[in-house]
């Protein structure tokens, strides 16, 4: 079941046993082949920038893949595809959402 306050599922380069994931690229590759699942569909020049809703980046010095719970409204094939991708490869998955940094607060 979905929280609602998440938007978002981190598919985590340490798998369950905790050993690092690899290929290194992991998680480039799968976002690259997502990269044609966007709001208003593929675009010319679209293979050439990840998906807003399937974001490869690294979180505390691990290699993640940030999937949006929107490319399962859109393309429900595309989000078995990594979560399949992810329990395949018995990679930890967790269920969040990302907070904007706190506003900067101004030195006196």
């Amino acid at each position: 079941m979905v929280s609602p306050s998440s938007q978002e599922v981190f598919i985590q380069g340490i798998t369950l046993a905790g050993k690092t994931f690899r290929p290194s690229d992991w998680a480039e590759r799968l976002a690259g082949v997502m990269s044609s699942f966007r709001p208003g569909g593929s675009q010319p020049g679209s293979h050439l920038s990840y998906s807003p809703w399937c974001v490869p980046t690294v979180i505390n010095g691990t290699k993640c893949v940030i999937v949006n719970y929107a490319l399962r409204d859109y393309e429900p094939m595309a989000w078995d595809f990594v979560m399949n991708f992810a329990r395949d490869n018995s990679l930890q998955v967790a269920e969040a959402c990302l907070l904007p940094d706190p506003p900067a607060v101004a030195k006196p």
